[in-house]
């Protein structure tokens, strides 16, 4: 199947979802051909399979050991350390699940239905109440459906077309589960049918969660979404920024970073409450595909990973009220092949700190503040699902910063490996824990090997 830029500018859709049916198709010819495969591979790279023993690597500045912890995960997008370091886990088809003494819970009950078109929509970022030790709140982000969902046959080519995707290099790996209610055998996910961006939370006794409601919806975001608490206590929400100029519509919720009270009502502090033309919900805007949001302390500031076009990944500080450029400018190219209209910068566009061009498909990250790798101390690991609009080599990045959070040194992780590294997080025991958005998705432990 092939799609030429004139189709592609006449259709109106993000070209990573036009990558994702054309990835989806391929798969089905694939399999139909030479039967069940082994290792995944994608575009002709084969995927090394997990190894069954840690292997270790040595980098610039450490020696590591890499351990596989489980396995089993389908499609993983999140993962959130319990206070007692055991890990809840995400998968986008709609699963939540439970990573505690060394065991991997089958789905947690009492989750809702998740809109999961095998292709990026459905469960996403998940995050403890900042008092959760004392009321066991956790939330969720998710794509609720408006209406009676109806199973996709055909998973990601249904689900690509009835929604907007998520971001270049989302298709990889597409397993998804089949369309079934929540806690079902493969998982709560369901496909196809207009859906809605939606966080919800609810109790977690550390087997099920109970009281669950839905406390923010977003009309017209849909797709992907992470979420942070600051340390005020409130909570922010990104959301999709594609099409056309969603992101820099001011009535609009796509392509935003949202702020909302821990309950689903709107600060009065927002930035744009009481300003006429704007919704009073937003805190940024001109995002295209917000991946991760972290805080970072010792700066008190909020940082962002953004997946952009052919090109131009970045890294932003967040700051209220700011405009982040997407699509006016950008320092990718479209995949066309243009650079945005806009140029790479603009006079009331906040430019990222740290850019990737090749891009890394940018996903979660995390700062490292542990004791167990000194020379880490303070360095930004960034993982990515695709390197150079290549699919099949996903990475982590290691980028060193100086006293005035400039980039100095970027150093590549897990390369050899070309698994989609779809997050990454500091683990209380100061290690670093990643999953792998694959079929066959792994939570991984990195470890010094001395």
């Amino acid at each position: 199947m092939v799609f030429s830029p004139a189709m592609i500018r006449t259709t109106r859709r993000p070209a990573h979802e036009i990558l994702g049916v054309c990835i989806a198709v391929a798969a089905l010819v694939c399999v139909s051909v030479a039967g069940p495969a082994g290792a995944q591979g994608r575009g002709g790279i084969p995927i090394p399979a997990l190894p069954d023993q840690p292997w270790e690597y040595q980098t610039a500045n450490a020696k590591i050991r890499v351990r596989v912890l489980t396995s089993g995960l389908e499609n993983p997008w999140s993962l959130e350390f319990l206070p007692d370091a055991s890990i809840l886990i995400t998968e986008r088809n709609g699963r939540l699940r439970h990573f505690k003494d060394g065991k991997l819970s089958g789905p947690v009950a009492g989750l809702p239905e998740v809109v999961s078109d095998n292709f990026i929509s459905g469960l996403h970022d998940v995050k403890l109440h900042p008092d959760f030790a004392k009321n066991r709140l956790v939330y969720w982000v998710y794509n609720k459906g408006d209406a009676p969902a109806t199973a996709a046959a055909g998973g990601g080519r249904a689900g690509a077309a009835a929604g907007a995707g998520g971001g270049r290099g989302a298709a990889a790996g597409a397993g998804g589960g089949a369309a079934a209610g929540a806690g079902g055998a493969r998982g709560g996910g369901a496909g196809g049918g207009a859906r809605t961006l939606t966080v919800a939370r609810g109790v977690f006794d550390g087997t099920a969660l109970t009281k669950v409601e839905d406390i923010i919806r977003m009309p017209g975001a849909t797709t992907v979404s992470r979420m942070l608490f600051l340390p005020d206590g409130t909570l922010l929400v990104s959301t999709y920024g594609e099409p056309q100029q969603q992101a820099q519509d001011k009535m609009g919720l796509a392509g935003k970073i949202l702020r909302y009270n821990a309950d689903g009502t709107i600060p009065k502090d927002n930035p744009f409450v009481g300003k006429e033309g704007y919704r009073p919900e937003i805190y940024t805007l001109g995002h295209r595909t917000p991946e991760s949001l972290v805080w970072h302390e010792a700066t008190k500031t909020i940082w962002e990973s953004e997946m952009g076009p052919n090109g131009g990944d970045e890294i932003n500080v967040i700051k209220a009220g700011g405009n982040y450029g997407w699509p006016l400018v950008s320092l990718g190219r479209s995949y066309a092949g243009p650079y945005q209209p806009g140029g790479f910068q603009a006079e009331g566009m906040i430019p990222p700190v740290v850019n990737f061009v090749p891009s890394i498909s940018t996903t979660g990250m995390t700062f490292y503040t542990g004791d167990r790798f000194p020379e880490w101390k303070g360095n930004l690991f960034v993982g990515g699902v695709r390197y150079g609009e290549v699919p099949g080599t996903g990475r982590i990045q290691r980028i060193v910063l100086n006293t005035a959070m400039e980039e100095t040194r970027r150093e590549t992780l897990l390369e050899d490996k070309r698994w989609r590294i779809r997050d990454i997080r500091q683990g209380p025991d100061g290690l670093l824990y990643v999953i792998t958005d694959e079929r066959n998705g792994a939570l991984l432990r990195i470890e010094p090997a001395d």
